[in-house]
């Protein structure tokens, strides 16, 4: 049976007795990290310069940090309200303070997305690793130690410790240690917050050598609030939920298109005739495949498990059973209700959720024959940041070599899209960033960096559109591509294309989608937003209803500021308005705007007062 401990700094003193003063420490991915006993081993690193540490993870998650003063007015409370109880992971606080002793080392293979832009020790220490990859590498590195972080359950009498939201990597290492090929303390902080999953990361107390049980290491779970979904994300989603088979399978990446999509599988399963209708609109010249209700069903299999498939689950949609299950998944992540959701499931819903290792949902190898059977008409969703207009996509890097997040399970799932009869890869990008005079194309005749080479190009979707271009020429993929571009960048990268003798020089972009603006995806939008069968939030939100306001209208705001004419003009607004109504007036209270005593606080007010006007 496992040791208890009530006290972090008890549990690291256990360990290194132990394990010795070498430590080679294995943190899950995002949720699962054991945070009060990493902590504690890293303060005796810090203090011991005869302990070498390494910390191996992925996913840091670390409360927000606001900049600007409006930022913090707006976000300040949010962060309180929602993570004031989490323990920030002190390895994180040293790295981002460049004081990191040099007995300790810290590598991720994924990183919160931006995050570590910039951090020369981060950015030295990544590790460009396939998700599957990544336990091969603990292996090599000769992990001694996995701390996670554990639910708790005691049944008749028996304790048992569920893997939670990460058996991902967990389970695979599990594995290796039964095999021989590996020798680790398995050691676990119990959380309640934590949902008990049952499947085979519901473990008996004897898998744990040491547990960290005690209310006052208790805390409440890093719960991101889901983000409102832009017209953007929604037209990508509405033309993905097109693509998807019924009878299929589905995977969906991390994002705010996952959202979007859910929601329009549900809006094409329960109101066919409301989604066509939105489809006329937004797909010119261009209709959906496929646009009737889910009869069998889908199976999901999917790395990451968040908020929207409960709402597929529960809408019907995500309903076809394999092996007992509905879904099958590697880690979890989301909001508070998410969590919540979960721990009130009856044995029966929870048991058609099955935690499973990342080897399982990923790839192919191993029982092969039983998962081709299962994954059948899959699609694999995952978002993009760039595209070339050959093929090329751009998911974790920059040209320069720094990088935003990771390649995760990506390739994988384009890998299996190419291994399994009917399935099809649907990588998701917005068509450019940036607002006005600073807005650029996100679709790029060429780029220094590739995460999904062109030779493996299958769908990509962006707002305007699909281009499907599995087993397509390079002439009839740039084609293809420039007609999912956004039209202030269609003609340039046509030219660039026509000049590298890859596009006929008489070519023409169709005239259907010549029409590609921003203001074209709003208008076509409009109604259904106004409607309701569009929400900006469509599985709830942790922000108050005038948080909810005031979102939109601080985004608004933020464009406004890349243009000095239009800021003035934001401004000339503010100062002509009228009293403000009962809802301006909310909103500028929870700005701390209702009482400005100085200059900024005055022009704040008066900005964002319009801005709220503006806003729907």
């Amino acid at each position: 049976m496992p040791r208890l401990f009530s006290d972090p700094e008890a549990i690291a003193d256990d360990i290194i007795r132990e394990v010795g003063t070498r430590l080679v420490v294995g943190l899950p991915l995002g949720l699962g990290k054991a945070n009060h006993i990493i902590n504690a081993l890293f303060r005796r690193a810090v203090s011991d310069r005869s302990i070498q540490l390494t910390i191996f993870t992925a996913l840091t998650l670390e409360k927000p940090t606001p900049s600007a003063d409006l930022e913090r007015r707006f976000i300040g409370p949010v962060i309180e309200r929602l993570f004031g109880g989490y323990p920030d992971l002190e390895y994180a606080k040293a790295l981002h303070g460049k004081t990191l002793p040099p007995n300790i080392e810290v590598i991720e293979f994924f990183f919160l997305a931006g995050k570590w832009l910039g951090n020369a020790y981060a950015q030295q220490h990544y590790i460009a690793a396939n998700y599957t990859h990544a336990s091969s590498y603990l292996l090599t590195r000769g992990v001694n130690v996995i701390a996670q972080l554990v639910a708790k359950r005691v049944v008749d009498g028996e304790t048992r410790y569920s893997l939670s939201s990460n058996t991902d990597l967990t389970l695979d290492l599990m594995r290796a240690r039964d095999e021989g090929r590996i020798g680790f303390r398995m050691v676990a902080q119990v959380n309640s917050e934590l949902p008990f999953m049952p499947g085979q990361g519901d473990l008996a107390a004897d898998e744990f050598h040491a547990v960290l049980d005690s209310p006052e290491t208790d805390f409440p779970l890093f719960a991101p609030p889901s983000e409102p979904v832009s017209d953007t994300k929604y037209a990508i989603g509405l033309h993905s939920a097109g693509l998807v088979r019924d009878g299929g399978t589905l995977q969906i990446g991390i994002g705010q298109v996952g959202d979007a999509l859910a929601q329009s599988l549900i809006l094409r399963h329960r109101d066919g005739a409301a989604y066509r209708e939105i489809m006329s609109r937004l797909a010119r010249g261009q209709a959906p495949r496929e646009t009737g209700p889910f009869t069998t069903g889908l199976y999901g299999v999917s790395e990451m498990f968040f908020e929207a498939f409960l709402a597929l689950i529960e809408a019907g949609v995500v309903k076809r059973e394999v092996d007992g299950a509905f879904l099958h998944a590697a880690f979890f992540l989301g909001p508070k209700s998410f969590y919540r959701a979960l721990r009130d499931m009856t044995p029966e819903q929870i048991g058609r959720i099955q935690m499973m290792p990342v080897s399982f949902t990923n790839q192919l190898y191993g029982g092969e024959d039983a998962k081709r059977r299962a994954r059948v008409d899959a699609r694999f969703v995952n978002n993009a940041m760039m595209a070339t207009l050959m093929g090329a996509v751009i998911s974790d890097g920059l040209d320069n070599g720094q990088v935003i997040s990771g390649v995760g399970g990506q390739y994988n799932f384009v890998a299996q899209a190419f291994a399994l009869e009917g399935a099809r890869s649907i990588l998701t990008l917005e068509s450019t960033r940036g607002a006005g005079k600073k807005a650029v194309s996100n679709i790029r005749w060429s780029y220094g960096h590739t995460t999904i080479p062109r030779h493996l190009r299958d769908v990509i979707v962006t707002e305007y559109g699909v281009a499907d271009l599995r087993g397509q020429s390079d002439a009839d993929v740039i084609g293809s591509m420039l007609s999912v571009a956004d039209s202030r960048f269609q003609n340039e990268l046509m030219r660039q294309a026509k000049d590298a003798g890859k596009l006929p020089k008489g070519y023409e972009i169709p005239a259907a989608h010549r029409d590609n603006f921003p203001d074209r995806i709003v208008a076509a939008l409009k109604p259904s937003r106004n409607a309701g069968v569009l929400p900006a939030f469509p599985f709830g939100s942790d922000f108050t209803g005038v948080e909810q306001r005031l979102i939109p209208a601080l985004q608004s705001l933020k464009e406004a500021s890349a243009n000095p004419f239009d800021l003035l003009g934001l401004a000339w607004d503010g100062l002509c308005a009228g009293p403000p109504d009962a809802d301006t007036v909310a909103g500028l209270a929870r700005m701390q705007l209702d009482r400005p005593t100085s200059f900024s606080d005055r022009l704040y007010r008066v900005l964002v007062s319009a801005a709220l006007a503006r806003s729907p």
